[in-house]
């Protein structure tokens, strides 16, 4: 089965698609997501540090002054372009085993249908730029590693939903960057099978 047909808990293909909220389309907010989208393409091929205003301005169509007038600052473009938010609530079901499918199926389906995510281009930068990892820690730790600790009131609640959040990017990472062949090459289902059960032990030991 491939990721584009997985279900979640909500029914929807790409459960972790959510970026941003959704603007009114005007014209200036049609510039405003081509440079994103330009920015996040420009900051997967050559990193942040290489990554320029004058090459994402290009690649987006627009001048200099667009994207300064939009974003002000590289840095205030790349935290814009890589945000990400993880409807964990949506996802989390009252059986573990579903919930643990559900974030796992989720994020794989997400990767594969846009190897340029928000998600997916931080991680990327973030191996090469301390200013992108300190992103990458606090959006991990803010929309993952808070929110599962917080379901769990043992004493090691942050700690294993600090090992959770390793694994899923780990899985991730593994199969859509590095392309490790054993992982790249599976079927989701096959993935979901041998990887679920560690994840539902992680988030939900006592059940």
């Amino acid at each position: 089965m491939s990721e584009g047909n997985g279900r979640a808990a909500a029914g929807q293909e790409r459960p972790w698609e959510l970026t941003e909220p959704v603007r009114p389309e005007r014209k200036g907010e049609r510039t405003r997501q081509r440079i994103l989208e330009a920015a996040r393409r420009q900051f997967a091929r050559v990193g942040y540090e290489r990554a320029t205003i004058r090459r994402i301005a290009a690649d987006a169509e627009v001048d200099k002054a667009s994207v300064m007038k939009y974003f002000g600052t590289k840095q205030e473009l790349f935290r814009q372009a890589v945000h990400f938010r993880i409807p964990l609530d949506r996802l989390t079901t009252d059986d573990p085993g579903r919930t643990a499918e559900n974030y796992l199926r989720g994020l794989l389906t997400t990767w594969a249908a846009d190897p340029d995510s928000p998600m997916a281009v931080l991680l990327r930068t973030s191996m090469t730029s301390e200013e992108a990892a300190e992103v990458l820690r606090a959006r991990v730790t803010a929309e993952v590693v808070d929110l599962v600790a917080a379901a769990d009131p043992a004493p090691d609640a942050r700690l294993r939903a600090a090992v959770f959040a390793a694994l899923m990017m780990g899985i991730a990472s593994q199969r859509y960057l590095l392309r490790m062949p054993d992982l790249a090459e599976a079927e989701l289902d096959d993935v979901l099978r041998v990887a679920a059960p560690l994840i539902r032990q992680l988030i939900s030991p006592s059940k």
